[in-house]
């Protein structure tokens, strides 16, 4: 057995792709666009597993754009995608000067929610050790739920 991929919907895909590749900065490895079946798959990787990704030897995110409309929920019940970051301070400022709400922001050091346009949540880790707890992260609360 061989983990694939986790498959996410999105209602708009310019919204979903500026997210995840614009601000939370995954990059697309392959897209297919089927006119029969009237919708986009989007392949994307985690800089870190690009190249294994082109290969198929690592598991990206499928986001499926389907072209006539429909209105997705329930990104909550779907459990959340995790990456893991080599500083999750600088990755938490990035994404807030984007415009992303830090739902869970990274008090301990370790580990920070967001979540996407589709209602995703997102889990980052810090690579290795926590980093020492600063401001503005430890005395931030949590928005929204993640």
């Amino acid at each position: 057995m061989q983990y694939l991929h986790t498959m996410v919907r999105a209602r708009n895909l310019d919204e979903t792709l500026d997210f995840y590749c614009d601000k939370l900065g995954l990059q697309e490895v392959r897209r297919y666009d089927s006119d029969k079946g009237r919708f986009t798959l989007v392949f994307l990787a985690a800089p870190g597993d690009l190249e294994a990704a082109q290969s198929n030897n690592a598991p990206v995110v499928e986001i499926t754009y389907n072209w006539d409309p429909e209105t997705y929920d329930g990104g909550r019940n779907f459990g959340h995608l995790a990456y893991r970051v080599d500083d999750i301070y600088a990755t938490c400022q990035r994404l807030m000067d984007g415009g992303v709400t830090i739902n869970r922001p990274p008090r301990d050091g370790h580990m920070a929610f967001v979540r996407s346009p589709d209602g995703i949540s997102i889990e980052l880790l810090q690579a290795g050790e926590a980093l020492a707890p600063q401001e503005p992260w430890a005395s931030m609360a949590n928005t929204g739920s993640w």
